[in-house]
C-alpha cells in the first residue's frame, strides 16, 4: 500500500474511533455522576476508561511476546468494562435525567454493589496499567534486522574460501600412456591354425640379478625415536674421558692466545658438547693464569 492509502486508512480509523468515543462518553459521564463524581470528574471519566483502551491498542502494536499478551489482556478487560457500563446506562432510564438515587445502578443489591465496584475501580486501574504499559513501550528494543550487504559479503567470503580449498585438494592430472596394439592378422577359416609355420625359438635374454640396497625411507616430518637404536646407527668414535678431552683441548689450544680460547672454538675443534667445552675453557684459562703467576 502506498503512502496516500495509508494516510486515508489512518484518518478513517481516527474518525470512527472519535465517533464511537462520543457515543460512549455520554453513558460513562452519567455513570460517573451516579456514583458520586462531580461535573468535572464526570466529564473526565470517559477519557480514563476509553483512553486507556487506545493506549493498550498502541502498546499491542509495539510490544512482542509476554508484554504484548499483557497489553491485549488490558485492552480486553477495559473494553468489556466499558461495554457493561454502556449496557447498564441503556437499561436504567433514570440515569439519563439524573433522577436515580446516588450510588444506585441496579435494583438488586449484589448487582448494584458489583457495578459500583467496577465503575469506581476503573480510574485506579487506568493509573496502574497505563503506567506499566508506557514503561514497557519505552524500554522495548526491537530486534535488529540483518542487512543484505552483510549477507552478500558472507556469501562472497564463503565462495572464496571454498575455491581456495578446492584448488589445494584437487590432484594434478596424470597423463595416460597409450600403448599401440599390433595390427590384426587375417586367418582363413578353411585352414587349421596348426598348419602355420613354426617360429624359431627365442633365446632367453640373461637378466642381471637385482641387488638389494638399504634405502632410508623419506618422511615428511622428523619423528622421535620409538625404540632401541640399532648398533649400525651408533657412532663409531669411542667415548672419551674428561682427562682425554682435557689433553686434546690443551694440544689444540697450545698456540692460541687467551682471547681466542672460547667455549665455541674448543667445541668445534674437539667435537664435544657445549657443557664440556665451557669446562675445558675454564680449566685451560685457569692453568695459564697459574703458570703466569709462577713465572713472575
Amino acid at each position: 500500500m502506498n503512502r496516500k492509502g495509508r494516510v486515508l486508512l489512518v484518518t478513517a480509523l481516527v474518525g470512527v474511533v472519535g465517533m464511537a468515543f462520543r457515543v460512549s462518553w455520554n453513558a460513562l459521564r452519567d455513570i460517573a455522576n451516579a456514583i458520586g463524581a462531580d461535573d468535572t470528574a464526570a466529564t473526565l471519566y470517559p477519557f480514563v476508561v476509553d483512553g486507556l483502551m487506545a493506549l493498550a491498542l498502541v502498546a499491542t502494536l509495539v510490544l512482542v511476546g509476554k508484554d504484548r499478551t499483557f497489553a491485549l489482556r488490558v485492552l480486553g478487560t477495559y473494553t468489556l468494562a466499558s461495554l457493561v457500563l454502556n449496557y447498564v446506562h441503556g437499561l436504567v432510564p433514570e440515569l439519563h435525567g439524573r433522577t436515580v438515587d446516588w450510588g444506585r445502578l441496579a435494583d438488586w443489591d449484589p448487582a448494584n454493589w458489583a457495578l459500583v465496584l467496577l465503575a469506581t475501580s476503573l480510574p485506579v486501574g487506568s493509573i496502574y496499567f497505563g503506567s506499566d504499559l508506557v514503561a514497557k513501550v519505552l524500554h522495548h528494543r526491537p530486534t535488529p534486522i540483518p542487512t543484505i550487504t552483510n549477507a552478500e559479503e558472507s556469501t562472497e567470503t564463503e565462495m572464496i574460501r571454498s575455491t581456495a580449498d578446492l584448488a589445494e585438494s584437487t590432484p594434478t592430472p596424470i597423463p595416460a600412456t597409450v600403448a599401440r596394439v599390433p595390427d590384426p592378422v587375417t586367418v582363413d577359416y578353411l585352414k587349421s591354425a596348426a598348419s602355420l609355420k613354426p617360429l624359431a625359438p627365442i633365446a632367453p635374454t640373461p637378466v642381471a640379478p637385482i641387488e638389494r640396497h638399504a634405502v632410508a625411507a623419506e618422511s615428511p616430518r622428523p619423528r622421535g625415536a620409538t625404540g632401541r637404536v640399532p648398533d649400525a646407527a651408533k657412532s663409531t668414535r669411542p667415548k672419551r674421558t674428561p682427562a682425554q678431552l682435557l689433553d686434546e683441548a690443551r694440544a689444540v689450544t697450545a698456540d692460541w692466545p687467551d682471547a681466542k680460547v672460547t667455549a665455541e672454538g674448543i667445541r668445534r675443534e674437539v667435537h664435544t658438547s657445549p657443557a664440556n667445552a665451557r669446562m675445558l675453557r675454564d680449566t685451560i684459562l685457569a692453568d695459564r693464569t697459574a703458570k703466569a703467576e709462577t713465572t713472575v
